[in-house]
C-alpha cells in the first residue's frame, strides 16, 4: 500500500515521459495525457529560480504544475544543476556533444552545498501540496557533474539536500541518484552513505547497447536490488527501483521507428514484470529534424507533434491495460517468450504477449484453462478473433506485444 500511495499501484502500468519545456506547450500536454501517460519528468533549474541569493521565483514552475494537474499528470522534478551565484566556471565536457566547454562547477563547497539544499527545501515546501517526486540531480556519474564525476561530492550534496527537504516536508518524496545506466561502482558508495534512510526509491537510467532489448535489464536490476537490500536500514521496508529515464533513438544509426514502437511498450511491460513501479520514457518528442542526429530522435512524436509509431503503440497499451492489474507470467519452454496475465475488478482477464525471438506460434496448453472465447488486438490496434479448441489457446508471438481479452471460467494452472 505504501508503494501504491507513493508511485501508483505496482501491479499496474505506470508510464511517463521526459519533457523539455516549462511554459506553454499545452498541446503537448494534451497529447501526453491522451496517450495515457501519468507522469512527466522535467528539469527543475536552480540557476533560473534563484537569480539573487536567497530569493526564489517559482512562477514558471507554478504554471507547469497547474497545467499538469489540470490533465491528471504528475511531476518528477529534477533538482539540478548548479548556480553561478555560488560556484565558479570550470572546463568540462558537454554531455551531449562530448566537446570541451566552460560550465559552472557543480556544488562542492560548503556555501554552495548549503545553498542548494536550502533552495531544494524551499521548493519542496512551496509545492508540498502538489504530490511532486523530487529527484536529486541528473546522471551525476557522467559529465553532467562538473568538472568531472565524483561520487563523494554528489553524495555529500544528496545527503544535505535530503536532510533539508525532510526537515520542512517530512513526507516529501525523494529519489536518486538518477545515474546514467546502472553503474554499481558509483551506486554502492552512494547507498553505503546512509542515504537510503531518506530516499523513497533508487532511480537509474538503464540505457544499454542498442543490440540489447528492454528485457535484458533484468540482470542489472537483480544486482541493484541486492545492493539496495544490503544497505537498507532495518527500520525501512522495501525500497523500489525507478526507471526515471530510458529510451531508444530512431536516428539513422539507432533503431527503426517500428522497433522503437515495440521497445517503448516492452520497456514498460518488462519493467513492471521485474518489479519497477514507474518507468519514464526518454523522451516526449523529437528535439530536431535531422535523422542522423542521435539526440534528436528519441521522441514518441516528430518535433511538430506528428505521432510516430511509438506514440500509437504506447497509447494502445495504456488503453488496453487501463485498470488491469498484473497477476502472473505464464512460463513457457522458451524464456524469450513473454505471456503476461492481467485481471480487473470486473473479473475480466487479459493477456499481453510478445517474443524477443523470431515470430512463431505457441500453445498455452495446461497453463490457462476455461477459455470460451478469445479476441486479440495486435500491437497496431487491429482486432481479430482467435480460435480456441477445448479451451486451449494458440498465439502467434511477434516483437510487438498484442492484447488478448479472454471470456469464460478462466483458471490459471
Amino acid at each position: 500500500k505504501g508503494l501504491s500511495k507513493t508511485f501508483g499501484p505496482s501491479d499496474q502500468i505506470c508510464a511517463g515521459v521526459n519533457i523539455h519545456f516549462i511554459k506553454g506547450n499545452e498541446k503537448d500536454l494534451d497529447m501526453i495525457a491522451a496517450a495515457g501517460f501519468k507522469f512527466i519528468r522535467m528539469d527543475f533549474s536552480w540557476q533560473s529560480t534563484e537569480r539573487t541569493k536567497g530569493v526564489y521565483n517559482w512562477e514558471n514552475y507554478d504554471e507547469l504544475t497547474r497545467n499538469l494537474s489540470k490533465r491528471g499528470l504528475r511531476a518528477i522534478y529534477i533538482l539540478d544543476y548548479s548556480n553561478s551565484l555560488y560556484e565558479e566556471p570550470v572546463s568540462s565536457t558537454n554531455p551531449l556533444t562530448s566537446k570541451g566547454q566552460k560550465a559552472t562547477s557543480s556544488p562542492q563547497h560548503e556555501e554552495s552545498i548549503t545553498a542548494f539544499a536550502r533552495w531544494a527545501a524551499a521548493a519542496a515546501e512551496h509545492f508540498k501540496n502538489n504530490n511532486i517526486i523530487w529527484e536529486i540531480w541528473n546522471e551525476p556519474n557522467i559529465s553532467f557533474w562538473k568538472p568531472k564525476p565524483d561520487v563523494t561530492q554528489y553524495t555529500t550534496l544528496a545527503l544535505a539536500t535530503c536532510k533539508a527537504v525532510k526537515k520542512v516536508v517530512p513526507n516529501a518524496i525523494i529519489i536518486g541518484p538518477a545515474s546514467s545506466e546502472i553503474p554499481l561502482k558509483f551506486i554502492e558508495p552512494f547507498l553505503a552513505s546512509g542515504i537510503l534512510q531518506y530516499l523513497n526509491a533508487v532511480s537509474v537510467h538503464p540505457y544499454r547497447d542498442y543490440s540489447k532489448s528492454p528485457e535484458t535489464a533484468v540482470a542489472d536490476y537483480k544486482k541493484l536490488h541486492e545492493l539496495i537490500d544490503r544497505y537498507t536500514p532495518a527500520s525501512k521496508k522495501m525500497i523500489p527501483i525507478i526507471s526515471s529515464e530510458w529510451g531508444y533513438s530512431s536516428a539513422t544509426k539507432g533503431v527503426s521507428q517500428e522497433k522503437q514502437a515495440a521497445y517503448i511498450v516492452r520497456m514498460q511491460l518488462s519493467n513492471m514484470l521485474y518489479g519497477i513501479p514507474l518507468s519514464i520514457w526518454y523522451d516526449w518528442k523529437n528535439d530536431g529534424n535531422d535523422p542522423n542526429e542521435h539526440e534528436q530522435n528519441f521522441g514518441t512524436t516528430l518535433s511538430d507533434l506528428t505521432p510516430k509509431p511509438a506514440y500509437k503503440t504506447i497509447q494502445l497499451m495504456n488503453m488496453q491495460l487501463k485498470n488491469f492489474s498484473f497477476l502472473k507470467r505464464i512460463t513457457l519452454e522458451n524464456s524469450n517468450d513473454f505471456v503476461l496475465v492481467f485481471k480487473n475488478d470486473k473479473n475480466q482477464y487479459k493477456i499481453t504477449a510478445w517474443t524477443t525471438d523470431a515470430e512463431h506460434s505457441v500453445i498455452l496448453n495446461n497453463r490457462i484453462s476455461g477459455i470460451i472465447k478469445a479476441t486479440a488486438t495486435d500491437g497496431n490496434g487491429n482486432a481479430k478473433k482467435l480460435k480456441t479448441e477445448k479451451g486451449i489457446l494458440s498465439l502467434n508471438l511477434t516483437a510487438l506485444p498484442q492484447y488478448i481479452a479472454l471470456q469464460g471460467n478462466i483458471r490459471l494452472n
